[in-house]
């Protein structure tokens, strides 16, 4: 695994994470879209929600999202919205600012108990406390998702909890136009999906066994593993069951490789 996959948590305390397999598998400037509005506006899509932490049981407040506020402007075949106002994904993540607890606020609440203690021995006694602004950026934004990556990593948890924050960190390099770390996590968040669609029961965040197939050819498309990408696609586009929308997706994709391959 790329020793960098962690940088820029060494601020945080955690500066000695170095040759470490994410997934315990076997084989061992941003693109704003302001719209008009302009920073003090943005706020005001903004509100504080109560959190006690499920670690250390402190109580504190995390930024969210206002429902209001999502409205997607464009999206990508990858599944990676854009959104009009404001960014959702820059507040995906919930931080302890007690004890360096860190999760997609989807599974911030769901953890085991030794997962727990797995968090206080190797998260909290290196954790340095970080205040954020009242306004998260992308870089804010990398920063909680990989702090929330090494929480999950220490956790030993399951893939596609890993899979999925490399899939929204890959995201977040794109907006950055960044495309070496964007191929990085893509590649990470392949690895996952695939152990996860084997291993794993589905539905995952919201993706059936066919969602996550056409994902899987997707990533593979974007890696440039192109004939890999053929074959998953071909499971959705040949399978009975999946719904139209979806299949017109995985037929796109597999059109444009062919295109570009003649």
């Amino acid at each position: 695994m790329n020793d960098n996959i962690f940088s820029g948590l060494e601020k945080l305390g955690f500066n000695d994470i170095k040759n470490v397999s994410l997934y315990y598998i076997d084989s061992e400037k941003e693109e704003k879209k302001h719209m008009g509005k302009d920073a003090n506006n943005r706020l005001n899509f903004l509100y504080q929600k109560d959190i006690t932490c499920p670690v250390c049981s402190n109580k504190f407040k995390e930024k969210a999202v206002k429902t209001s506020a999502y409205v997607m402007d464009t999206k990508d075949s990858d599944f990676f919205i854009r959104y009009r106002f404001i960014n959702p994904y820059f507040y995906d993540v919930w931080v302890c600012p007690c004890c360096g607890y860190s999760a997609m606020k989807s599974d911030f609440l769901k953890i085991k108990s030794h997962e727990k203690n797995l968090i206080k021995e190797k998260i909290s006694c290196k954790w340095k406390k970080r205040e954020y602004p009242k306004e998260y950026d992308i870089a804010i934004a990398i920063e909680r998702y990989k702090l929330a990556l090494l929480n999950y990593y220490v956790r030993e948890t399951v893939s596609s909890k890993k899979a999925m924050t490399c899939l929204k960190l890959a995201w977040m390099y794109r907006l950055k136009n960044d495309d070496k770390n964007e191929t990085e996590f893509l590649n990470q968040a392949l690895t996952g999906f695939e152990d996860a669609y084997y291993k794993e029961c589905l539905p995952i965040y919201g993706m059936d066994r066919y969602t996550i197939t056409y994902l899987i050819g997707e990533l593979n498309r974007r890696i440039g593993n192109k004939e890999k990408a053929l074959l998953w696609f071909s499971k959705v586009i040949t399978h009975p069951g999946v719904k139209f929308k979806l299949k017109e997706l995985a037929r796109d994709q597999r059109d444009l490789i062919k295109s570009l391959n003649s």
